[in-house]
C-alpha cells in the first residue's frame, strides 16, 4: 500500500464505493418500481372498486325502493327510482369489470350478485311493473321476495370486504416497499459518510501531512535558504514532486549569481531608456515648436506673394499673352494652397499647446454649429445633414467642432457623382466609451487605404479630381487623441463611408439601460421632424 499511488489509492476508493452504491441503486430502483405498482394499485384499483361497489349497493336499493313504493302506490313516477338504478347497475358494473381482470375471486363475487339481481328482477321487481293493478303488484311483494333481495345484500357486503382486504393487503406491500426504501437510502447515507470519512483520513495522512512538511522547507528557502535541501515523504507523486522543487532550489541558487550582474544591465539599460526617452520628449517639443513658429512665419511672406500674384491677375489680365496669364493664374493658385496648406499645419501644430481646459460640452449643440458651417457645401451638393441622441462629453467644444466639421466636410467633398450627399452622425455608449458615427453615401474607402487617410498629407486622389491639402483627417485624429479617444474607419460599411472614433464617458453619468451591445450595429434612425431628439438639416 504504501507504494501505491495517490491515484490509484483514489480511484480504488472510488470503485468500491461506486460499486456499492450501484448496486444499492439497482435495489432500491426494483424496490420503488413494486412501491410505485402497489401505489398505482391503490390509487387506480381499490379507490374506483370500493367506490363503484358503494354506488352499486345504492343502485340496488332504489330499484327495490322504487319497485315497493309502486306497489303500494300503483303511481307510475315511483318507478323511476327502479329505472335509475338499473342504468347505474349497468354504468357501474361496467365500471368495476376491467380493474377486475387480476382478482377472479373478486370478479366471481360481482358474477354472483349480478345473476342475484337478475333473479330479484325476473321474479319480483318485472312482474310487479307489469302487473295490471296495484292489488296484483302487491301479491308479488312477499317474505320470499324480501329474503331473495336479502342474499343479494348480503352477497354486497361479502364483496365490500373482499375490496378492503384486498386494499389493506396492497396497503401493508406499499408501506413494506416503502420502509425499504428508507433503509436503502439510509444504508447508502452510511456508506457515503464511511467513504468520506476514510478518504479524510487518508487524504490527510498520504496528501495533507507531506504537502504541510514540504511546504514549510519551501518557506525556508523562500526565506533565503538556498542551500537546504528539500526532501519528500509521501506518495510517489509527493516525493517527485519534492526532487522537483529541489532541483529548482539548485538551479535558482546557480542563477542566483547571474541575477546581479543581470540587475546592474538592466538598471544601466532603464537608465539609457529613460534619457533617450526624455530627448525623445524634447525633440518632439522642439519639432512641434518650429511647425508652430515656421508655420506662423511663412505667413508673412506668403501673404505678400499672394497678394502681388493677385495684383497682377487683375491689373494685367489680358493685357499680356495666354501664356503669361496662365503662369500667373498658376502662382496664385499655387500661393493660396500653400496658405491653405500653413494653416492647416498651424492648425495641427495648435492641438493640445493652447488648452483652455476641458469642459461638459453637448455634441447635439456642436452639431448645430457644424452645421452651419458646412450649410453652403450642402445647399451646393444638394445634400442633407442628420444627427440624434448625441451624448454630452468633457472636451474643448472649439476642437470637436473642428474635428465633427471635417468629418462631415470630407462626406459631403467625396460624394458620387449624381447622388445628393446623406450625412448621418450618431452614437451609442460602449462600456465606458461613448462610439460616434459619421456615414455617408459617398465614394467610400478601400479597406487597404482604411489607415492611411490619417497620415498627415495622404491623398488617395489628386487634387484635380478632390481638392483639399489632405491634413484634415490627421488633425482629426490628433483632435480624438488629445481627447483620449481613438478613431478609424469601419471596413464592414456596405455603402460609402463610416468614420468611428471613441470619446470616454463622463463618470458617474447616468447609464441607459437599452444601450446596445459591442458586437450589434447602431440602430439606424430615419430622418424626421418632429421633436423626439432626432434633427435634419437639408439643404
Amino acid at each position: 500500500m504504501r507504494t501505491w499511488t495517490l491515484r490509484r489509492r483514489l480511484v480504488t476508493l472510488t470503485t468500491l464505493v461506486g460499486v456499492v452504491l450501484v448496486l444499492i441503486a439497482v435495489v432500491a430502483a426494483t424496490v420503488a418500481a413494486q412501491n410505485r405498482n402497489h401505489l398505482d394499485t391503490l390509487l387506480d384499483k381499490t379507490g374506483p372498486l370500493r367506490t363503484s361497489a358503494q354506488g352499486l349497493q345504492t343502485a340496488l336499493l332504489n330499484q327495490e325502493t322504487g319497485v315497493r313504493g309502486y306497489a303500494v302506490s300503483g303511481d307510475r313516477n315511483d318507478l323511476v327510482p327502479y329505472t335509475e338504478g338499473v342504468a347505474a347497475e349497468q354504468r357501474l358494473v361496467a365500471v368495476m369489470r376491467p380493474l377486475l381482470d387480476d382478482e377472479p375471486d373478486i370478479a366471481r363475487q360481482l358474477d354472483r350478485i349480478e345473476e342475484q339481481a337478475a333473479a330479484w328482477r325476473s321474479s319480483v321487481a318485472e312482474p310487479v311493473v307489469s302487473a295490471p293493478d296495484v292489488a296484483t303488484a302487491r301479491s308479488f311483494i312477499t317474505d320470499q321476495a324480501r329474503q331473495r333481495f336479502d342474499e343479494m345484500r348480503a352477497s354486497l357486503d361479502e364483496l365490500q370486504r373482499q375490496m378492503l382486504e384486498l386494499r389493506d393487503t396492497v396497503a401493508g406491500k406499499a408501506r413494506e416497499t416503502g420502509n425499504t426504501l428508507v433503509f436503502l437510502l439510509v444504508v447508502a447515507a452510511a456508506v457515503i459518510i464511511v467513504a468520506g470519512v476514510a478518504l479524510l483520513v487518508s487524504l490527510n495522512r498520504v496528501v495533507i501531512g507531506p504537502v504541510t512538511d514540504l511546504a514549510d522547507q519551501v518557506r525556508d528557502v523562500r526565506a533565503g535558504d538556498y542551500q537546504r535541501k528539500i526532501t519528500g515523504i509521501g506518495p510517489p507523486e509527493l516525493s517527485r514532486l519534492a526532487a522537483d522543487i529541489d532541483a529548482m532550489r539548485e538551479q535558482i541558487a546557480a542563477d542566483l549569481s547571474e541575477v546581479g550582474a543581470a540587475r546592474e544591465r538592466i538598471e544601466w539599460v532603464n537608465g539609457q531608456l529613460q534619457r533617450q526617452a526624455e530627448e525623445l520628449i524634447r525633440s518632439n517639443r522642439d519639432l512641434e515648436q518650429f511647425a508652430y513658429v515656421a508655420s506662423h512665419d511663412l505667413q508673412e511672406p506668403l501673404r505678400k506673394v499672394a497678394s502681388f500674384c493677385q495684383l497682377l491677375q487683375r491689373r494685367y489680365a489680358g493685357q499680356l499673352d495666354e501664356r503669361a496669364d496662365q503662369y500667373i493664374a498658376f502662382a496664385v493658385d499655387g500661393a493660396q494652397r500653400m496658405q491653405r496648406l500653413i494653416n492647416d499645419l498651424l492648425a495641427f501644430s495648435r492641438i493640445g499647446r493652447a488648452t483652455a481646459g476641458f469642459t461638459e460640452i453637448d455634441l447635439d449643440r456642436v452639431m448645430v454649429q457644424v452645421s452651419s458651417q458646412t450649410e453652403s457645401a450642402r445647399e451646393y451638393a444638394g445634400g442633407e445633414l442628420v444627427f440624434h441622441d448625441l451624448p454630452t462629453v468633457l472636451g474643448e467644444e472649439a476642437l470637436l467642432t473642428n474635428l465633427l466639421t471635417n468629418l462631415v466636410s470630407n462626406s459631403i467633398k467625396f460624394r458620387r457623382p449624381g447622388v445628393a450627399p446623406r450625412v448621418e452622425v450618431s452614437a451609442r455608449q460602449i462600456g465606458e466609451e461613448w462610439e460616434i458615427s459619421c456615414a455617408d453615401n459617398g465614394i467610400g474607402v478601400e479597406p487597404e487605404f482604411a489607415d492611411k487617410i490619417f497620415v498627415i498629407f495622404q491623398r488617395l486622389h489628386s487634387k484635380d479630381a478632390y481638392p483639399g491639402t489632405g491634413i484634415g483627417l490627421a488633425i482629426a485624429k490628433k483632435i480624438v487623441e488629445y481627447h483620449g479617444g481613438r478613431i478609424w474607419v469601419d471596413v464592414d460599411a456596405t455603402e460609402g463611408t463610416i468614420i468611428r472614433f471613441t470619446l470616454p464617458v463622463i463618470a458617474d453619468a447616468p447609464t441607459d439601460d437599452d444601450t446596445p451591445e459591442a458586437d450589434q450595429p447602431p440602430a439606424q434612425a430615419e430622418p424626421t421632424h418632429d421633436t423626439t431628439g432626432v434633427k435634419e438639416v437639408a439643404a
